[in-house]
């Protein structure tokens, strides 16, 4: 790691929260057993921990960025809330809505790995992994209930988080279905958009404002802070899918979404950038792919293509996307923060 890059990481939205996910499970797990023993059941902890605690567990404990829930914090302070006093079961509740969905995408899209280690419905069975990923869903519901915050405010953080999942399944529904070898080369675009916003985009909006909602934050900051978490989230998207292409590390993940055919915005780009017989030449390529051909001449030519373009789009829609929250915002201390953060997201992906 550069100097530069040691800088922008030690000057970013907090290293080390002042919560951590894995730990209020334990809170998780005493309801969990007080419910039960409530309705006359005789569960020993050992296997509840088997049974559901455990994969939540080894899911939470890998390391993550836990990038949204220190968005969750930075929505609060911006809205006004007092600094370190952001409540930390939201932060938690978005942490557990990502890890459900990062749980569900792997078991939809059939990948091998997570953060360096087994995907989870490899080391523990995808009917545990699906149910331990749906639990994790309802479980951040209920850390949001349990947020000392008064209860029209609580209610309000739970249809937020509601109708952000719905868009979630809605987004995750599109990338499952749209296959690009299939999709007409004006329709791209669009689709990738929709997707974007849908799963990326909802998650991270619902970051940004959750704390901003909670810190009795004034409308329209938190119709901004929304605006810049979907933006944020779009922007992530677009480095994660040039990553997996440019980066000869990430290999695995361009292979996984040129054999599911994704939605990516690499070719939200190329259906952008070239002409109809082009564009309809590289779809007949990836289908090649699909049917056991090799890949290596498909990613030679879409490294070329979006050699450059693939790492600049995504800065100048970030650095666009801050420029806005600023605009509103003014001057603010944690601004720098911010900003360094999305410098270091930049090139970390790639």
């Amino acid at each position: 790691m550069s100097a530069s890059r040691t800088n922008l990481a030690s000057a970013s939205l907090a290293a080390q929260p002042g919560w951590l996910p894995a730990e209020h499970l334990d809170r998780a797990a005493q309801d969990l057993m007080s419910a039960s023993a409530a309705q006359g059941g005789r569960v020993a902890p050992a296997l509840w921990e088997h049974a559901l605690l455990a994969p939540a567990r080894q899911f939470l404990q890998e390391p993550g960025k836990g990038f949204r829930g220190r968005l969750v914090e930075l929505g609060w302070e911006l809205a006004g809330g007092a600094t370190g006093a952001c409540p930390p079961e939201l932060c938690v509740a978005l942490e557990w809505l990502h890890a459900g969905s990062l749980i569900v995408d792997d078991i939809e899209d059939g990948a091998l790995t997570r953060r360096g280690q087994p995907a989870l419905h490899l080391s523990h069975g995808l009917p545990r992994a699906l149910n331990t990923a749906n639990w994790l869903y309802f479980a951040a519901l209920q850390r949001l209930a349990a947020a000392p915050l008064p209860p029209p405010v609580v209610a309000d953080l739970q249809r937020a988080a509601i109708d952000a999942l719905a868009g979630c399944h809605c987004g995750q529904a599109l990338d499952l279905a749209a296959r690009i070898d299939a999709l007409p080369q004006a329709e791209v675009a669009g689709v990738v958009q929709a997707t974007t916003a849908l799963k990326t985009g909802a998650l991270m909006a619902l970051a940004a404002e959750l704390g901003a909602r909670a810190a009795g934050g004034a409308p329209d900051t938190v119709a901004v802070l929304a605006q810049f978490g979907a933006g944020l989230g779009t922007g992530l998207q677009m480095l994660d899918d040039a990553g997996a292409l440019l980066a000869e590390r990430r290999r695995d993940k361009a292979l996984e979404d040129l054999n599911g055919a994704h939605p990516t915005w690499v070719w939200a780009w190329l259906a952008a950038d070239v002409d109809a017989f082009t564009f309809s030449r590289l779809q007949h390529q990836l289908r090649a792919v699909i049917q056991g051909h090799s890949p290596n001449a498909l990613l030679e030519e879409l490294r070329e293509r979006l050699l450059h373009t693939g790492r600049s789009r995504p800065s100048v829609h970030l650095t666009q996307v801050f420029a806005q929250l600023r605009q509103h915002i003014g001057s603010h201390a944690r601004l720098s923060q911010v900003e360094a953060e999305i410098e270091r997201l930049k090139v970390s992906y790639v």
